[in-house]
């Protein structure tokens, strides 16, 4: 096997992709099933000049990075969902401050401690809705190794564009299966580097005042600039503000700069939707069993087809509703009790047409869970 081609698990996947990216800075607290991220960074990260810290839990985690971050480091944390649970108000924090990282979630079994060792996804909603007040969030997800590698990359690249937090929504099944892996060469796929601010040492530095693009330029704290971050409304210098005008402008940007890019910020991939009679959607693992059952039924003459969500928020509805608007059915197949099923309805035209086929008891989604749902469709007369 070649230098650039590796049989990895798919946490590993994730750790080749934040090197690809330029990660340099990563604290964790280690947790079942994102542990291997953690174990395998300690090694690798401080052989290309990062720094690695076991913080005491996953609230000192996600605030080390932040800091870090400020300093103009590229970061990431990993957890699961109990840590992720833990994260909320510091994510929150960073969401209303602007800053750059990536928090991994590899996903078990909850509510609570659940089932450690066990698949689920979960935390999809959690991820969209955990922290506090209107907000906005990129979450993204992949269904194989190569796909975690490269939406990693895009993490890492999203991040440093719109100054965000992003999420990696894995889940157990993927994080602990093995595949072969490609790592590209270098410079093969773009990457997104720290905007800086062009503003001398001296001159009055504006933290939070976007250029006309919308992206907003960063000082190194600690460097030349002395600027103000607070989690609290603030002015385009970072100091605290009540004044209305203020108030309702700061949350238009931190909401519009994402949801009024959600088409150019979607990644998703589409298989046999030409002609697809009925339609599938999934993501994480789930879509692996997704595709194995198109591939298979469209081999007997079935017109099936998949739209394999990377993307999951913001949610791209407008994508969803042109991609179901001929369907004659759209099975959504996940691993919750329906959480993207929710959002599929209501994007659509006709919401009557959207069914679910999942499971919830930590086992896995097979073809054939999938195939009853679909039985059960064209029993109806769909």
């Amino acid at each position: 096997m070649s230098d650039n081609k590796k049989f990895v698990q798919g946490n590993e996947a994730c750790v080749e992709g934040a090197l690809y990216a330029g990660l340099d800075f990563y604290a964790g607290y280690p947790i079942t099933p994102s542990t291997e991220i953690a174990e395998l960074l300690s090694y690798r990260l401080p052989q290309s000049g990062g720094k690695f810290i076991q913080m005491e839990d996953e609230i000192a985690s996600i605030c080390a990075i932040i800091g870090a971050s400020l300093t103009g480091r590229k970061v990431m944390t990993a957890t699961s969902g109990p840590g992720f649970s833990l994260m909320q108000e510091a994510l929150g924090y960073a969401i209303m401050t602007e800053i750059p990282c990536v928090i991994v979630n590899v996903q078990r079994g909850g509510p609570s401690t659940g089932i450690p060792t066990h698949g689920s996804q979960g935390d999809v909603n959690q991820a969209r809705w955990g922290t506090h007040g209107d907000h906005a969030i990129i979450a993204m997800t992949a269904s194989n190794h190569q796909d975690v590698f490269a939406v990693t990359v895009e993490a890492f690249n999203l991040a440093e564009t719109y100054r965000t937090p992003v999420i990696l929504l894995f889940d157990e099944v993927v994080a602990h299966m093995r595949e072969p892996v490609i790592i590209p060469e270098a410079g093969a796929i773009p990457l997104v580097e720290r905007l800086r601010t062009s503003v001398k040492e001296g001159v009055d530095y504006h933290p939070y005042l976007p250029r006309e693009d919308g992206r907003l330029p960063m000082s190194d704290f600690g460097g030349v600039h002395r600027y103000n971050v607070t989690g609290l409304f603030h002015d385009m210098w970072g100091f605290p503000s009540t004044e209305p005008r203020v108030v309702h402008g700061l949350l238009r940007h931190l909401v519009d700069k994402l949801e009024n890019r959600t088409n150019q910020i979607a990644r998703y991939k589409e298989y046999y939707l030409e002609d697809a009679e009925h339609l599938l959607i999934s993501y994480g693992s789930a879509a692996r069993s997704a595709r194995h059952v198109v591939e298979n039924r469209r081999m007997r003459g079935e017109r099936l087809g998949l739209l394999e969500l990377q993307t999951l928020w913001p949610f791209p509805e407008d994508i969803i509703r042109d991609k179901c608007v001929h369907a004659k059915s759209v099975i959504v197949v996940e691993l919750n009790m329906g959480q993207i099923l929710s959002s599929v309805k209501m994007a659509v035209d006709e919401p009557q047409k959207v069914f679910l086929a999942n499971r919830i008891d930590g086992v896995f989604i097979t073809p054939e869970d999938i195939l009853n749902i679909l039985r059960l469709i064209r029993g109806k007369g769909v």
